[in-house]
């Protein structure tokens, strides 16, 4: 019985290693489809998007029959419960993708805007954390998963520039509006996707190291040592 839980965990996690190198090359190919306003690559994307959506049942359903048929602790409970969260966001992030990509398929071509207002900077950026964070859980390395974090507030502050440049171009020059208006949806799908990063680091921390670090401030978290786990039932509730 050991033996065979074992392998079920193995099994998870070669699953989820599995849709996270397909998830990245999702995100990968979407802004690549984005930046250059290449329809073909934009229609793949959406075509391999069922195969995410697969990936994303079966390992659900496989936590699900851990859950019901084993009773895992410590370290096997966090990869469990890491598992499902990682899963949701990789899923999401899979679904964000195939949305700035469709951009094109739905007839608005952008790369003379991308390049325009400097936009490469900020996907290249996102795919970073993306990249980053998956690298984490595949090398069990909650380090890497820490400076994660910090990409976010960078991705947010790129967000909030490129934003405030596209809608002074749009007060300026009223024919730009229909798809300036696409291009900040744009924006915010990138935003997104760093934001789901940034939980799937966050996920490789507490599985690391059992630590729950949601809402905490960036420099509290990069100054933490693995030695010392924080007691969250001790944080206050404020009555919640």
């Amino acid at each position: 019985m050991h033996r065979s839980f074992e392998d079920d965990l193995d099994k998870l996690r070669t699953r989820l290693i599995r849709m996270g190198s397909l998830v990245e090359e999702q995100v990968e190919l979407s802004f690549r489809s984005f930046l250059e306003g290449n329809g073909e690559l934009a229609k793949l994307i959406r075509e391999r998007d069922d195969k995410v959506d697969r990936l994303d049942i079966k390992i659900d359903k496989q936590c699900q029959k851990i859950f019901a048929l084993q009773q895992p602790v410590a370290r096997d409970l966090r990869l469990l419960l890491s598992a499902l969260k990682i899963n949701n966001e990789l899923e999401r992030i899979g679904d964000v993708a195939v949305g700035v990509s469709s951009t094109i398929l739905d007839g608005y071509p952008m790369a003379d805007l991308a390049k325009e207002f400097g936009l490469e900077d900020m996907t290249s950026a996102a795919f970073r954390m993306v990249k980053s964070s998956l690298d984490s859980f595949v090398n069990n390395d909650p380090e890497l998963a820490r400076h994660v974090l910090p990409s976010d507030g960078k991705i947010d502050a790129l967000e909030r520039s490129i934003s405030a440049d596209v809608i002074l171009a749009m007060k300026e020059n009223p024919s730009l509006i229909e798809r300036g208006v696409r291009f900040l949806e744009v924006l915010a799908r990138i935003e997104r996707i760093a934001d789901h990063a940034t939980n799937i680091a966050e996920c490789v921390i507490f599985l690391i190291e059992a630590r729950m670090v949601r809402h905490l401030p960036v420099d509290e978290i990069l100054n933490q040592k693995g030695d010392s786990e924080i007691d969250n039932d001790n944080l206050p509730d404020d009555g919640l």
